[in-house]
C-alpha cells in the first residue's frame, strides 16, 4: 500500500467524551500480608489523553489541525485535561465546563507491562440542556472551518441523542462528513452520519443479532446502514480485521497486527485514521487498510498510544515489502512532515544530493558510506531543467523520474526528493538534517547548506567511476 497525503494538515473537529488516562507503573515481587493481593511498587506515574482525547492525540500525531469540543467538570481533573489538550496543540474554544460534572479520570496500575487493576472517577449523567445548547451554538458558528467532524462516544453523557442529531444536522447542511465511534444500544441518534465504526460486540448489541458467521455479520452491517441512513458502516472485528459495508457490497480487510500488547484506544486510532484518510481523498477500502495498519502499530504498544505516519509506513514495509520504489519518492511538502516526525523519534537524518544521471558503482558506494553516518538517508535529485542548466543541453541522459526511481530502489536510500533549483539549499532548509554529505572534491570549498546542518562529511569518490567517463567512453565507440 502506497501512502500519499496531499492534504497533510486537514482541519478536523472532534466532539465527545473526554477523559484522562492515568497510569501507575511498577513491579510486583510479593503478596500483601493483609489480604491475598499483589503489592505493587510504583516507580513511575504518567497521564495521557483518553476517550475522545485519544482520538485528538492520534490526529495531531498524523499532522492534522484539531479543535476539540465537549463538556468537562469544573474541577482539578478538568483543569488538567484542558491543559493537556492545549499542550498537545488542540484548539479548546469548544470545550465547556459544567459545575455539576466530574471530569473522567481512569487510573490503571501496571506491573510488568500487565494491567493489574483500574479505578475510575467520573460523571456518567447526560450533560445539561444549557451545556448542550451552548455547545451546539459553538459548533454552528465554527462548522465552516472544518473538513470533517469526528464523534467519539464513550457513553458518558456528552453525546446525548438530541445533541448528536443536532451536530449531524449542522454538518450535513454544510456538506461536512460526520464519522462516529458509537456506544450503547440505541443507534438512532447517529442517523444521517457519514459512517459509524462499531466493533463486533457493539454491532451485535445494537441490532440484537448474534454475529456467528459471514451471513449474520452481513445482516448486522446492512441493517445498521439502512436503519441509520449511513453512507458506510465499518465493523471492527479484532483479529479478523475490518468489514466495510458499502452500498450493497461488503469488503473484508484482514488484520495487520503481528503482536498485541494492549488494545486500549485501538478504536480511537481506527476512527482517527479513517478521518485522516478520508480528508486526503483516499478510497474507503484504502482508508480502512490504512486504519488497520495504524491500529496494528498502536496495539503493539502499552497504554493509550498513537502511531505516526512514519511508523505506519515502516510497519507496512515490514509487513508486505513494496513491489516498487515509488513509495520512497516524496514531494518537498511530504518530506518536511516526515523529517519532523523522524526527529521527534530521535532518528539521525543524513542528506546528500546530486544529478545521479547514469547510476554506477561509484554512486552506490558513495551512498552506502553516506547512510552509515546516520539512521535515515534522504537524497535530493536535480530536476531535468536544473541538470540542463548545470551540465548543458545534452544532459540529463535519463529523465528525473527514472533517476529518482533507481535511487529509491537502493537499500542505502530511504527517501528521494526531486528539486527544481540549481542548489538544494531550500530543500535542506525544509528537512534540516543533522549531517550533510558531499563528495571529496568539495575539500576546502564552501558546501551549500553547511550553515543549516550540524556536520558536513566528505566522502571520496571511487577512482575512475563517473557519469562523465561513462558518456565519453560511449562516444568513442
Amino acid at each position: 500500500m502506497k501512502l500519499h497525503f496531499a492534504n497533510p494538515n486537514p482541519q478536523i473537529l472532534v466532539l465527545g467524551d473526554l477523559m484522562i488516562d492515568h497510569y501507575l507503573w511498577g513491579t510486583c515481587s510479593r503478596i500483601s500480608p493483609e489480604a491475598p493481593v499483589q503489592v505493587i511498587d510504583i516507580q513511575k506515574e504518567t497521564t495521557v489523553l483518553g476517550g475522545a482525547g485519544n482520538v485528538v492525540n492520534n490526529l495531531l500525531t498524523f499532522g492534522a489541525k484539531v479543535d476539540v469540543g465537549g463538556v468537562i467538570g469544573n474541577d482539578e481533573a478538568g483543569k488538567e485535561l484542558r491543559q493537556m489538550l492545549e499542550k498537545a496543540g488542540a484548539g479548546t474554544s469548544l470545550l465547556l465546563s459544567q459545575d455539576s460534572r466530574k471530569t473522567s479520570k481512569k487510573s490503571r496500575i501496571i506491573a510488568a507491562n500487565q494491567q493489574v487493576v483500574r479505578y475510575d472517577k467520573e460523571s456518567k449523567d447526560d450533560i445539561t440542556k444549557e451545556s448542550e445548547n451552548k455547545l451546539l451554538e459553538k459548533v454552528a458558528q465554527q462548522i465552516g472551518k472544518y473538513q470533517l467532524v469526528l464523534l467519539s462516544d464513550y457513553n458518558k453523557g456528552v453525546l446525548t441523542s438530541s445533541f448528536t442529531q443536532g451536530v449531524i444536522k449542522i454538518a450535513n447542511e454544510n456538506n461536512v462528513k460526520v464519522l462516529i465511534d458509537p456506544k450503547g444500544t440505541d443507534y438512532s441518534k447517529y442517523k444521517g452520519a457519514f459512517l459509524i465504526t462499531p466493533n463486533k460486540k457493539e454491532a451485535s448489541l445494537a441490532t440484537k443479532i448474534d454475529i456467528k458467521d459471514e451471513t449474520t455479520l452481513n445482516k448486522v452491517g446492512f441493517q445498521l446502514k439502512q436503519e441509520c441512513n449511513l453512507n458506510y458502516v465499518v465493523v471492527t472485528l479484532s483479529e479478523e480485521g475490518i468489514a466495510l459495508f458499502d452500498k450493497e457490497e461488503v469488503h473484508k480487510i484482514p488484520t495487520k497486527a503481528k503482536a498485541v500488547y494492549d488494545v486500549t484506544g485501538a478504536g480511537d486510532t481506527v476512527l482517527a485514521s479513517l478521518g485522516f484518510a478520508i480528508t486526503n481523498d483516499m478510497s474507503m477500502i484504502d482508508a480502512c487498510t490504512f486504519a488497520n495498519y495504524a491500529a496494528a502499530v498502536v496495539i503493539s504498544k502499552v497504554g493509550s498510544a498513537t502511531a505516526t505516519l512514519s511508523e505506519v509506513e515502516e510497519y507496512i514495509a515490514s509487513y508486505i515489502p513494496e513491489s516498487n520504489s515509488d513509495s520512497a519518492i516524496k514531494s518537498r511538502k511530504e518530506i518536511s512532515v516526515i523529517a519532523e516526525d523522524l526527529k521527534k523519534r530521535k532518528k539521525k537524518i543524513v542528506f546528500t544530493n546530486g544529478c545521479f544521471d547514469i547510476l554506477h558503482l561509484g554512486h552506490v558506494k558513495y551512498l552506502e558510506k553516506a547512510k552509515n553516518f546516520g539512521d535515515i538517508l534522504i537524497v535530493g535529485v536535480n530536476a531535468d531543467a536544473s541538470v540542463k542548466r548545470l551540465k548543458g543541453e545534452e544532459r540529463p541522459i535519463n529523465p528525473e523520474y527514472d533517476r529518482a526511481y533507481l535511487l529509491a530502489s537502493l537499500n542505502a536510500v530511504d527517501f528521494v526528493v526531486v528539486f527544481e533549483e540549481d542548489t538544494p539549499y531550500e530543500l535542506i532548509k525544509s528537512i534540516t538534517p543533522e549531517i550533510l554529505v558531499k563528495g571529496g572534491d568539495y575539500e576546502g570549498k564552501e558546501v551549500v547548506g553547511s550553515d543549516i546542518v550540524n556536520e558536513v562529511k566528505l566522502v571520496s569518490f571511487v577512482e575512475g567511476k563517473s557519469t562523465t567517463n561513462i558518456i565519453n567512453k560511449m562516444k568513442t565507440k
